[in-house]
């Protein structure tokens, strides 16, 4: 055994060579310092690469001598010298890693890029050191600078596997700022709520945030700055006030940008499965022969329908105004391209040949989109860095075969894969808006693969919208731009405020209506929507629809294809055939959400469906290829048709036929809207829910629109028919009586609001689309008629039973239960494992603890500790703190390496007994921390409820606190048990189907 003077001698020679590195690096460390720090706030949620100060470690100490235990724990690094722990040129010690002293004791997994590619630790400005035990078989060399090199192309091989798995067992990290800022004066107000609030890692995905402790966190921050009254601080408050401000603007901007784009390529791509332009192949053919699709001059010439020959019955409109040649020289079929001499418009082999081609173009647009979807977008492939070690094992089964024994066992994977970029993305972004942690799923491989799959998938002629997937976008851009600013980057609940803004600006620019996307981010989308959140939802909507006004998509100067406006106001009469309209809304959209739900729960995740995701895809795309080019208003774009449908008719132009003054001619529009308006309805039905990008908007206002026209063509006729009845008095000669586009708008407006349940936010997009607020009373009835029949028929809508069908946690603050008898004590859970600190806890009992509970599959928990006390008489265990199974997880690994090492949590003594001088000299002594006092993880104050308190009060502490647990105790304060979210969410679902 050496002799303590021995000792002495080797941390002195370990100490100076540890401080002449560390001074060696001190240029290229302060230059790379402020850069670093940058890039850490800024890396996408689906990234695997991470903070370098919060990488991936795990102490090595070694065993002190036994007549000095008080002796601070020292080890070597892989080449057996000890080194500093140097970020910066500064020593600082920070929560998730260890200070200085110690530095030398971690163990490094190698760190990943942004791009994936390995980094070796003395790049990252890390301690080296071998996971594999020795030097012996490492396939790597060292240069005299220290920075590793493969030997050959089997060693970087073998580097970019191994760095892969060391992905997989990583410690997940901290996201919260240290205690020690470097000022004492601020230790007595800012570092005393994180010490009794405890310090947490990155959430991991699938769990939920803790509202109140980043709550408290950014008070914490704010009060920091606010505190500082020199010309420096205010301007750094200045420039904090107006962060929020300046990220709303960017992501208007960015949204407008990214909606131009892709509605530009949507045009172009599905004008190709009808020809190309002649002037340019990538030119749609509204700007080849923008004449023929915005200036319909000519009328109609005769009868849309001529008898049942396919040919006359469901050749567009336009053919039957002009031909070809006449209405566009510049424009080309694919029957015209492959026949040029030989083409007819009218022959049966054109029809033929342009009926093939729009199948072919249609089908590869659609498995396109559908396989860039499924391959770049699958919840297993989302492997971060901030993820715990047992959502990474279910999220990349078989890949952790060789993790560390040291690492916390995890449970099978049970979870369903989901694929991020398909749907419309508003449940999912609901549910994250709630409180709930999905990494990935507004990052910018999501954000890539939903704008170009939602490009082809609408361009393919699904039926299926782009409004909806605009919201998840722009959330995908507010989200990466956010992560540029530490103030949103390390606070999960101040980031959901710029969510909020962005959600109102996709619906902006999906329907040109920025008042109603505040509205509709406030009541269908926001969990949490104070006034300054609303106030930059509306500057950054406003932003956005400026932004799209001037890149004018369209060519028109309109934000959306389907901005109408009516110049005849309403009639008394019509409120009763509006009623009507609001009722087959609510009956419309109450069925379609049950079937929708039936045909995705029992035949799309059914047996042969559930595995081949592809080929339901290409036989829903076939069967409405085959269908759509049958029909004139099923062939044509969605937009295209609502706008057609909303119009007024006016003098010179015809609608594609929707527009008649002859009362001979209503009859076979009317049949054809009325099969545009079953093939759609059925369609919807199976389309929304397939692998690809798909909105639910415009199916669902098409559908009602072709219901609200067939009624307004059959009032039209019979004014024209019977124009002295009663009813027809109001009408002043020589003006149109009846206007059938008005009868569509609202049509539309009663359906979607029966499948969304939305109502004040749909009513104000509707008066945006139509510039007039001379329908409020007509729209606002039948809106609300449908959501009253829809709710009695179908409590939930469709966003709701998606949740619910995707199994996501969402807690409704909506909703109202009936919560009978029942109290606290019959909900809570009493078989929660516990931390007993009267025993000794080892590192190697605590994983296994944390083993089982993760072998049951839950990951949202966590462990009470307490300690036996008496009280009245009476023994019971009494609460200390609350430590979450992802704190618990990441001090575990840092300290994996000494399993019968004993853990101490300490309850601290309350604040008031330190004096500010007592406060200074205890944070120096902290400087040093000891790796095994678990105490900074530990929430010391969590909620409590008694026992036999209403469950209405849990319903509270849950939606308005935003608590994450509940801890549960009886009236002499001893614990009892514990209602996390989860858990209660479960609780509430069982509840409602025994109701």
């Amino acid at each position: 055994m050496e002799s303590p003077a021995q000792l002495s001698r080797q941390n002195s020679t370990v100490s100076n060579v540890s401080t002449h590195r560390a001074r060696t690096r001190q240029d290229t460390a302060d230059t790379t310092n402020e850069l670093g720090q940058s890039y850490s706030s800024i890396l996408s949620e689906d990234s695997v690469y991470a903070p370098l100060h919060t990488s991936s470690s795990r102490l090595r100490p070694a065993m002190a001598d036994p007549a000095h235990g008080s002796q601070p724990r020292r080890a070597t690094g892989g080449s057996g010298e000890a080194q500093p722990f140097a970020k910066g040129g500064a020593n600082q010690p920070k929560y998730g890693t260890l200070p200085s002293h110690i530095g030398s004791n971690i163990n490094v997994n190698t760190s990943r890029t942004r791009r994936g590619a390995p980094i070796s630790p003395s790049s990252a400005r890390f301690p080296r050191s071998s996971t594999m035990g020795s030097h012996q078989h490492d396939p790597y060399e060292h240069s005299p600078l220290g920075i590793r090199r493969p030997m050959s192309i089997v060693g970087l091989k073998e580097s970019i596997r191994e760095g892969w798995r060391n992905t997989l067992r990583r410690t997940p990290s901290t996201y919260d700022p240290p205690l020690d800022d470097g000022k004492a004066d601020d230790i007595d107000n800012a570092a005393e709520a994180s010490r009794v609030n405890g310090i947490r890692v990155w959430y991991s995905s699938f769990t939920s945030i803790d509202w109140l402790h980043d709550a408290i966190k950014d008070s914490r921050r704010r009060h920091r700055l606010r505190r500082r009254k020199s010309f420096r601080g205010r301007l750094k408050n200045a420039l904090d006030r107006s962060t929020g401000w300046f990220i709303v603007t960017i992501v208007g901007l960015l949204a407008a940008i990214v909606a131009f784009s892709i509605v530009r390529t949507e045009q172009w791509l599905f004008d190709l499965k009808e020809g190309k332009c002649a002037d340019g192949f990538f030119k749609a053919k509204r700007f080849c022969c923008p004449m023929s699709v915005d200036n319909l001059t000519a009328a109609t010439s005769g009868s849309l329908i001529d008898g049942l020959n396919p040919l006359s019955m469901y050749r567009p409109d336009r053919t039957r105004i002009i031909s070809y040649s006449e209405e566009c020289p510049a424009w080309q079929t694919w029957a015209e391209l492959f026949d040029p001499k030989d083409w007819k418009p009218l022959s049966f082999a054109s029809w033929m040949t342009e009926y093939i081609a729009y199948i072919i173009v249609a089908l590869a647009l659609a498995l396109t989109s559908s396989a860039l979807t499924l391959k770049l977008t699958a919840s297993t492939s989302f492997i971060g860095r901030k993820d715990s070690s047992s959502v990474v094992s279910q999220t990349a089964p078989g890949k952790t075969s060789n993790a560390d024994s040291t690492q916390v066992a995890s449970p099978p994977t049970t979870r369903k894969v989901l694929y991020y970029a398909a749907g419309s993305g508003i449940p999912e972004i609901k549910t994250i808006l709630s409180g709930f942690v999905i990494h990935g799923y507004l990052g910018g491989r999501t954000l890539f693969t939903k704008s170009v799959g939602l490009a082809m998938s609408v361009a393919s002629g699904l039926s299926l919208g782009k409004e909806g997937p605009f919201v998840h976008i722009v959330c995908c851009i507010g989200n990466i731009v956010s992560r540029f600013f530490n103030k949103y980057e390390t606070n999960e609940a101040k980031r959901r405020e710029i969510l909020s803004a962005a959600s109102a600006a996709g619906v902006a620019v999906a329907f040109g209506a920025p008042v109603g996307g505040v509205l509709f981010s406030l009541e269908e989308v926001s969990y949490f929507f104070p006034p300054k959140v609303m106030w930059r939802s509306f500057f950054c909507a406003m932003i956005a629809a400026i932004t799209l006004k001037v890149l004018n998509p369209f060519g028109t100067g309109k934000i959306v294809l389907f901005q109408v406006t009516y110049d005849q106001d309403w009639h008394a009469y019509e409120l009763f055939f509006f009623l009507i309209l609001g009722v087959f809304g609510g009956v419309y959209g109450a069925y379609f959400s049950k079937l929708n739900y039936r045909w995705s729960k029992h035949v799309r995740n059914g047996k042969w469906l559930g595995k081949h995701p592809k080929s339901e895809v290409a036989i829903i795309t076939l069967i409405t290829a085959l269908l759509s080019f049958l029909n004139p208003y099923t062939r044509m774009g969605g937009t295209e048709l609502v706008y057609n449908l909303f119009a007024e008719c006016r003098p010179g132009h015809s609608h594609e036929g929707l527009c008649v003054n002859d009362p001979a001619l209503v009859r076979p529009v009317v049949n054809a809207i009325a099969v545009a308006l079953l093939v759609k309805g059925a369609l919807t039905i199976v389309t929304f829910g397939i692998k690809l990008p798909a909105g639910i908007f415009i199916p669902t206002l098409g559908v009602g629109a072709c219901a609200g026209r067939i009624l307004g063509l059959g009032i039209q006729w019979l004014s024209m028919v019977h124009p002295t009845m009663p009813v027809f008095d109001s009408c002043k000669e020589g003006t149109q009586c009846v206007v059938p586009g008005v009868y569509a708008m609202i049509g539309a407006a009663a359906t979607l609001s029966g499948v969304t349940r939305t109502t004040v936010s749909l009513a104000v997009i509707m008066f945006e689309l139509t510039g007039t607020l001379t329908y409020v009373v007509p729209v606002m009835l039948s809106v609300l008629v449908a959501k009253t029949v829809a709710d009695a028929l179908e409590p939930k809508g469709i966003y709701d039973l998606v949740i619910e069908l995707n199994q996501l946690p969402y807690l409704d603050h909506k909703a109202e239960y009936r919560w009978g008898v029942l109290t606290v004590a019959d909900v809570m859970d009493k078989k929660v494992d516990v931390i007993n600190v009267d025993k000794t806890n080892t590192v190697g009992s605590l994983r296994g603890q944390l083993s089982r509970v993760f072998g049951m599959g839950t990951l949202d928990g966590g462990f009470p500790i307490v300690t036996r006390q008496e009280a009245g008489g009476l023994r019971g265990w009494k609460m200390i703190g609350y430590i979450s199974h992802n704190e618990l997880e990441h001090a575990l690994n840092v300290v994996g390496d000494e399993p019968d090492t004993a853990v101490q949590f300490r309850p601290l003594p309350p604040p008031r007994d330190y004096e500010p001088s007592a406060v200074s000299s205890i944070h120096e002594g902290a400087a040093e921390p000891d790796p095994f006092d678990f105490t900074m993880y530990m929430d010391q104050a969590p909620l409590m409820v008694q026992a036999h308190s209403p469950l209405e009060i849990v319903q509270q502490m849950f939606v308005k606190l935003g608590a994450r647990y509940v801890v549960v105790v009886n009236t002499n304060g001893f614990y009892e048990g514990v209602i996390d979210k989860k858990g209660w969410l479960q609780f509430l679902n069982e509840l409602e189907e025994h109701s």
